[in-house]
């Protein structure tokens, strides 16, 4: 280590307490003084003279954003700026960086992802930081935008810094600043998360086709009474079923194709329609007005979320959209002898271990095809012997 050409690594920059010079690449060096403190700086030759920048110590740059920042540097060096003296006037504010950052990923994230990423910053971010340039931003104005939410509302804080983390890391490679405040440093300072973990309200599945005839008997818009079928007999999720369009489904295949971008884990799925399904389909034909959606709004717009849950509610029935997949996966673990590995499937889980994953080539389609009939049937079993 220490020689040109040789790449430092995060574990050495941890361990490494010799004192001297530790080279990386575009100038990057690591100074380790006798002291043990470690800081980080940055050789190269500004109009043609060699200078030397000083990119902080590492207890608050990790070795990505220095080499983030030297690669930056370097690059105005290059255009025969100096880096020193670059006009703070074109520095954006943290709301105008975001902005910049929301449009780079926009393109490969889904509308859901998309439109929570930009709402949690303009309601927790923008009233402390947005005005703020990002060069001026300390983990003292971010921990000020996450303690008022940390306890009580833990997940949104945490996606809350990872956004500001991520705008801040754009702001690093721009060359705005060489630390990121919302990164490693504010780590320690944070409270332990609580430990709460969440489950979506569900009924045992005994009670699902009994919900199901509820649904069908209020008064409620049609479309959101065949939605909230179709979820249960798909288990699919609320948005995937409120924005199915009808050049998604093959009814005389008895197969939906949902596409990748409106997919959790952004990949096609194929799900089968039991006969039901299908059934359900043909009467949301009958009563639909020339809409694109299979059940769209009373303006032929896509459904809300309130829209299904809302109702749920309303009708006093204690689950949410979401939970009639956890009553679905109970049902075919009790109920049926079909595979883990299609049960997964049919709700679109993603492999997570790697070595089972290598070898899931096939989405199982004929045999969920089976299991999902066997669903329609249960239901429609249940709903005779509850009069419904």
């Amino acid at each position: 280590m220490g020689k040109h050409g040789r790449k430092l690594t995060a574990a050495f920059v941890r361990s490494v307490h010799e004192p001297g010079l530790y080279w990386d690449e575009h100038g990057l060096v690591l100074r380790v003084k006798p002291s043990g403190y470690k800081q980080w700086i940055q050789r190269l030759f500004i109009h043609g003279k060699r200078r030397e920048l000083g990119l902080g110590p590492l207890r608050l740059v990790t070795l990505a954003e220095a080499r983030d920042a030297a690669l930056a540097n370097r690059k105005v060096a290059r255009a025969g700026e100096d880096p020193r003296t670059k006009r703070r006037s074109s520095v954006p504010t943290f709301e105008q960086a975001a902005a910049k950052v929301f449009a780079m990923h926009r393109a490969n994230w889904t509308e859901r992802h998309a439109g929570q990423w930009i709402a949690t910053l303009r309601t927790y971010a923008y009233p402390g930081i947005g005005g703020k340039r990002v060069d001026r931003i300390r983990s003292a104005d971010v921990m000020g935008v996450l303690m008022p939410i940390w306890n009580d509302k833990y997940q949104t804080a945490k996606r809350v810094r990872q956004r500001i983390s991520t705008v801040m890391r754009w702001a690093i490679a721009q060359g705005y600043r060489v630390d990121n405040p919302a990164g490693d440093a504010i780590g320690a300072a944070l409270p332990k998360p609580p430990r709460i973990q969440k489950h979506y309200k569900a009924l045992p599945y005994e009670e699902v086709a009994g919900a199901v005839a509820t649904v069908r008997r209020s008064d409620a818009r049609l479309s959101v009474k065949l939605g909230i079928e179709f979820l249960v007999l798909t288990a699919c999720r609320s948005g995937e079923v409120r924005g199915a369009r009808w050049d998604e489904i093959d009814t005389q295949g008895g197969e939906w194709t949902i596409p990748a971008e409106r997919m959790k884990s952004r990949r096609e799925h194929r799900v089968p329609l039991s006969g039901r399904a299908v059934e359900v389909l043909a009467e949301a034909n009958a009563h639909a007005r020339r809409s694109e959606w299979v059940f769209p709004s009373a303006r032929g717009l896509t459904l809300t979320s309130m829209d299904f849950s809302g109702l749920l509610k309303t009708l006093r029935i204690g689950a949410v959209p979401h939970g009639f997949r956890s009553s679905f996966r109970d049902w075919a673990a009790e109920r049926t002898d079909a595979p883990h590995a299609v049960m997964e499937a049919a709700l679109a889980h993603a492999v997570r271990d790697k070595a089972e994953a290598a070898y899931a080539r096939s989405d199982l389609f004929e045999r969920r095809c089976v299991l999902m009939e066997q669903w329609a049937e249960y239901l429609a079993d249940r709903g005779t012997d509850n009069g419904a």
